[in-house]
């Protein structure tokens, strides 16, 4: 099966300039957990709700008064929508991430793959497996 067939088709991204809150809002709106953050034409990053609640509540700041920029995981990782999902797996794996930004061959976000996706377009032993995999704890 390829990524295009098993992602969350609806590619939400913000800027990097994006206030905190407003993110947090989109985030329950949605009822995702996870939104990319593009800097001129290109992803630079990932907020999660897990970066929210570790780098501004858990430290005692002032969510007001950040941007996606101050809380973001750096760096992205992702997959093409042609790529099976065995593939996006392997990375998910390999990178313990449960969420991928998924990019099209114009290297433009298309979509989103996540663990429940995966759950919910296989077979229950290749789900199962990718579950384990991705949420082994680090060695």
């Amino acid at each position: 099966m390829k990524v295009k067939d098993a992602m969350h088709k609806v590619a939400v991204w913000v800027e990097a300039t994006t206030p905190v809150p407003t993110i947090a809002q989109k985030m329950r709106d949605l009822d995702i957990g996870a939104i990319p953050v593009g800097e001129h034409d290109r992803l630079i990053g990932m907020v999660t709700d897990r970066d929210i609640a570790i780098r501004v509540v858990a430290n005692g700041k002032d969510a007001a008064g950040m941007t996606a920029r101050d809380v973001m995981s750096k760096g992205i990782v992702f997959c093409r929508d042609t790529e099976d999902v065995e593939d996006a797996v392997r990375i998910m794996e390999q990178k313990k991430i449960r969420r991928l930004p998924v990019l099209d061959g114009d290297k433009r976000l298309v979509g989103m793959l996540s663990l429940g996706d995966i759950a919910h377009s296989t077979a229950r032993q290749f789900s199962a497996e990718a579950l384990t995999a991705v949420t082994a704890h680090h060695a």
